[in-house]
């Protein structure tokens, strides 16, 4: 689980004791929506919408992270990735309530926090370094508000009433000479990723903001759920963008899956002879021959309350190719032994579990994941919950997603840039 990096406020640098300000990441996420419902907390590419900027908040330089919502689910996603809940009043959790509103409330609540970092739920391409060199200008620059924007190359038209029999204006092109993309350097536009800025300025209703200055964004990490009309294409801007979290860049090495429940569906067949059968998918079976072939060694591990017999599981393993670990109570410390022999450390596995006694597992793995009907879905922050249920294509989708994090991983920092140079 990603908890525990956000410390509390009673104790984090940048308290009243320290004489250095405090800076607080906040995430509003009401429960109502007119468009999705509860989208802030909706899958996107296997991990909730508000998890791509916890992510990217924890992993920055604020001093505490926060969301505030009104509602219960919410809390509790908000809290399995390890932020603060500031549980807002009904007084500013009305469709008519302003961000300025809610805002206001939780620094009223607050004295301790100086700096507010007002970042957007529906902005899942923040990245920590987005979130530490526009704080910087705060911090260090001596700006009073920072938002965040991107570079677009559109040309913009007067609109025109039905009944005006007239030309329109053209506002930033001259028609008889209009530039190709390359030699214009387009316009800055607000992109709604964040609105940082001190405490005195959102005191005072935005209306003493001080010294302004904006953080200009790559437009690939420019992604607003609220305007993007087709989930799946934001989804695949996601996982090529997105940031994946510290994790991302530890090579898995070795990739631990609980059998019943992932790599099968949970069910037991009884012959008339009263032998136990099982199925799997080939997709799966596929899925793990693709990481065999990137030199990910894969081991299916039970423990000694497995309803399937052991003749079961070693027929499985060996259907699907790949080694077999019985553990007595299959927690971290019997697989320390094996990871131990194997000279690695958590950060290098990933685990597939889908039950309570596999929340542990999971806490320590690099990358974990859940099929899409697991119960412990409802324990953990997953860092991955699959589209596909245990034994019908889980395994498949996970073994793609943590190839695609080898792949993320050893790209170059600015192999994927787009902007007028490459486009």
């Amino acid at each position: 689980m990603e908890g525990g990096r956000c410390a509390q406020v009673s104790s984090v640098p940048g308290s009243p004791s320290t004489g250095r300000k405090h800076r607080a990441a906040l995430i509003l996420a009401r429960g109502g929506s007119k468009g999705i419902p509860l989208k802030n907390i909706k899958n996107l590419a296997g991990v909730p919408l508000i998890g791509w900027v916890l992510r990217a908040a924890l992993d920055s330089d604020v001093d505490s992270v926060w969301v505030s919502t009104d509602h219960d689910e919410i809390e509790r996603v908000a809290k399995l990735w390890g932020a603060n809940v500031h549980r807002r009043s009904p007084e500013v959790s009305k469709d008519s309530s302003s961000s300025l509103e809610t805002i206001q409330e939780f620094i009223r609540l607050r004295p301790e926090v100086d700096v507010i970092c007002h970042i957007q739920a529906t902005s899942p391409c923040l990245h920590p370094h987005h979130i530490n060199e526009a704080l910087q200008k705060i911090t260090h620059q001596g700006f009073s508000y920072v938002l965040s924007v991107v570079r677009r190359h559109q040309f913009r038209w007067e609109e025109l009433q039905e009944n005006e029999d007239r030309n329109p204006t053209a506002f930033n092109i001259n028609v008889a000479q209009r530039p190709r993309r390359q030699d214009w350097p387009g316009e800055l536009y607000e992109n709604g990723s964040f609105y940082f800025s001190t405490r005195k300025a959102w005191e005072s209703g935005l209306t003493e903001l001080g010294r302004i200055a904006y953080y200009e964004m790559p437009p690939e990490f420019s992604v607003d759920i609220d305007v993007d009309i087709d989930w799946p294409v934001a989804e695949q801007r996601v996982l090529r963008f997105g940031y994946f979290g510290r994790e991302e860049n530890a090579a898995i090495q070795l990739f631990l899956c609980k059998v019943s429940g992932c790599l099968t569906n949970g069910q037991i067949y009884m012959s008339v002879s009263g032998e136990d059968l099982v199925t799997i998918n080939a997709r799966d079976v596929a899925g793990i021959q693709m990481l065999q072939k990137e030199n990910i060694e894969v081991i299916l591990i039970s423990s000694a309350n497995e309803s399937l017999s052991r003749g079961v599981l070693e027929k499985v393993s060996q259907r699907a190719g790949c080694g077999l670990s019985f553990t007595e109570q299959r927690n971290a410390l019997d697989l320390q032994k094996l990871m131990d022999k194997r000279k690695l450390c958590w950060a290098q596995v990933a685990f597939m579990g889908s039950e309570s006694e596999d929340v542990e597992i999971m806490s320590q793995a690099g990358l974990n994941g859940v099929p899409s009907d697991a119960p412990v879905a409802e324990l953990i922050a997953a860092k991955y919950t699959c589209q596909r249920a245990g034994g019908q294509g889980a395994v498949r989708e996970f073994a793609e997603y943590i190839l695609s994090m080898k792949r993320k991983s050893s790209r170059e920092e600015n192999h994927e840039r787009i902007d007028r140079h490459n486009f």
